[in-house]
């Protein structure tokens, strides 16, 4: 199978409705199943909708303790019923998810983002303006 891939969450979210409304999510979980490690990036920073929340807690219970799972987010544990909206099933993907986990708290690091914005932003301010 395929190592890695690295997908926005929405844009998964978004595959994996589309396959339980053709009736063949079971099939997209198994091509899933083929990347030994499945990266997530910015779960919760998209507010998604009751279909979208029950489609990840899905992809969390499929994957647990079978393929690996990265998941990127800006948000704590504690600001997860965001995410999934009811406490039981918050509870459930937050146990999922750090159980046999690392968790990597980089929350007090700056952006590299912001960084190179400042950078670009204080190169183009110590050039002189053209003629």
């Amino acid at each position: 199978g395929y190592p890695v891939l690295w997908t926005s969450t929405a844009a998964l979210m978004r595959r994996l409705l589309a396959a339980k409304r053709d009736l063949r999510l079971p099939r997209e979980l198994s091509r899933l199943d083929r990347f030994a490690c499945l990266i997530l990036d910015d779960i919760g920073y998209v507010q998604h909708d009751q279909d979208e929340m029950e489609i990840l807690f899905t992809l969390l219970a499929e994957r647990y303790e079978r393929r690996s799972l990265v998941i990127t987010t800006n948000l704590m544990f504690s600001e997860w019923e965001r995410i999934f909206k009811n406490p039981m099933t918050t509870m459930a993907a937050i146990d999922r998810v750090v159980h046999h986990s690392v968790i990597l708290d980089m929350m007090n690091l700056e952006s590299y983002r912001a960084k190179e914005a400042s950078a670009q932003k204080a190169a183009s301010s110590a050039s002189p303006p053209p003629a």
